[in-house]
């Protein structure tokens, strides 16, 4: 069984699509709180349909408390789209814990540059390439700064992220392409 670990999401119905598709796969999903909804929300379910009630769910305090309960050798594959390393590069194992980042900011630069060898993106255009309207998006001086991912990329395990201020996938999109390419590699047992 594959582990679909959500931190801080802020869209219930991403959340809601995505827990459906875990109960179509048999696979298992991880809240990291806070949550930027209720779990009553309406949307939530709405998105979830008549599948959420089936679903294996497990709400967690933090991002602490959540490596409390899975332990440290947990094998974990950390969804960014600041990553080199591409998501079909990795080797998924039954167990695997597929961890992605709120809609808004991704997954925190510290956690990413503290584990830069389990960072994966799905790949697609920088801005530049995709956004014809890049610029209108927000001026170009409003750069983040990235020190603590940068500051770790001796590897060069991470892409320019000023790159891919803008781009980005739907967070129930990325989930299942990645979760699908888990199940691919793992023979889609039982399905």
């Amino acid at each position: 069984m594959f582990n679909v670990v959500l931190v801080t999401p802020e869209i219930p119905a991403n959340t809601g699509n995505i827990g459906r598709t875990c109960v179509v796969t048999g696979s298992r999903l991880h809240l990291v709180c806070p949550l930027g909804f209720s779990l009553d929300e309406r949307s939530l379910h709405r998105a979830g349909l008549g599948y959420w009630e089936s679903l294996d769910v497990t709400v967690h305090e933090s991002w602490d408390a959540f490596l409390d309960v899975v332990g440290p050798d947990a094998h974990l594959h950390l969804l960014t789209k600041k990553a080199r390393r591409t998501y079909v590069e990795a080797r998924y194992h039954d167990g695997d814990y597929l961890v992605f980042g709120c809609e808004s900011t991704g997954l925190p630069e510290g956690l990413l540059a503290a584990h830069a060898d389990r960072c994966e993106r799905i790949p697609m255009l920088p801005d530049a390439a995709s956004l014809e309207n890049a610029q209108s998006w927000g001026a170009s001086d409003e750069r983040c700064d990235h020190a603590a991912l940068l500051a770790q990329d001796v590897c060069g395990n991470f892409v320019n992220p000023e790159d891919y201020r803008i781009s980005a996938l739907n967070l129930s999109n990325a989930a299942a392409i990645v979760l699908y390419e888990a199940l691919r590699q793992t023979g889609f047992q039982g399905m």
